[in-house]
């Protein structure tokens, strides 16, 4: 059975872009926005909603791994398991660093892996959405297509989870809180902290 990700043409999955050093862009306004946080924080929907408002083309890297490897998410843990699927992410979230400014939402794991958090610290304007647990639970609840909450109970892997990540996502450049609310109040957040 071929794997996933194998490399179509070998420059567009090649890794040397992720550990190779371009010249910082010139500034924060100049760069692409790359949002981190736990799943069900809303890094998909808010990153909709500001790349419009800002007038950016906008990727989700999650969409963008289904592309390359031809199979969904759940399907890419099921056959291959959960350290194939990050090899695949950092190779693919590699190459969504061009010259052009986007906003990128990642998964909920991406931003773990070193040499994918030394790149979008390096090349993005990186911004940690972050929420409480409870809001979490409510929004993951809402989809099945999570394949690390399938293995228990929903609350207490968000909480370990959360636990092990949040200290690494702590290095992004932002820090923006959510709530329960609507995602507008988050999207104004950020809006004043990129302005």
């Amino acid at each position: 059975m071929q794997r996933p990700f194998a490399p179509l043409a070998a420059y567009v999955y090649s890794p040397l872009p992720m550990i190779s050093k371009r010249p910082k862009s010139g500034g924060s306004k100049k760069k692409p926005i790359a949002l981190v946080g736990m799943m069900g924080v809303g890094k998909t929907s808010i990153g909709k909603r500001l790349a419009q408002k800002l007038d950016l083309p906008f990727v989700d890297a999650d969409d963008e791994i289904v592309a390359a490897a031809g199979l969904s998410i759940p399907e890419i843990f099921e056959r291959f398991g959960e350290a194939h699927f990050r090899d695949g992410e950092r190779r693919v979230i590699g190459r969504l660093f061009d010259d052009q400014r986007k906003v990128i939402a990642t998964g909920g794991g991406a931003f773990m892996n070193p040499e994918t958090r030394a790149l979008m610290l390096d090349r993005a304007t990186v911004i940690w959405l972050d929420a409480d647990i409870d809001t979490l639970v409510d929004r993951t609840s809402r989809k099945n297509d999570r394949p690390l909450l399938a293995q228990g109970n929903p609350r207490e892997i968000l909480t370990k989870l959360a636990a092990e990540r949040n200290p690494i996502y702590a290095q992004a450049h932002i820090h923006v809180k959510s709530d329960a609310g609507p995602h507008e109040a988050m999207l104004n957040k950020i809006l004043k902290e990129i302005r």
